[in-house]
């Protein structure tokens, strides 16, 4: 699944096309690295987002591209906040 796609679906950004333009601001990292819009992430990868001056860290748990609003928080778990 691409990252804009996975950050709208899990919640933690609530549009693709803000999810695309974080990744096109640097703001978005898959494992320590930048990642653009279409970048593939895979269960276990390490994702880190820039919320202005805060970072969310989280660790991917699962892949669902019809995720329930109820079912999202349990596609990722937060490592660091």
């Amino acid at each position: 699944m691409r990252i804009d796609k996975y950050l709208k679906v899990s919640r933690v950004i609530k549009r693709r096309a803000v999810a695309a333009d974080a990744c096109d601001g640097g703001r978005i990292e898959i494992n320590g690295k930048s990642a653009k819009p279409a970048k593939e992430i895979k269960v276990g990868d390490i994702v880190t987002v820039a919320f202005g001056d805060k970072k969310l860290t989280f660790k991917v748990l699962f892949l669902d591209e019809k995720a329930s609003k109820a079912n999202a928080k349990e596609m990722y778990e937060i490592v660091e906040n």
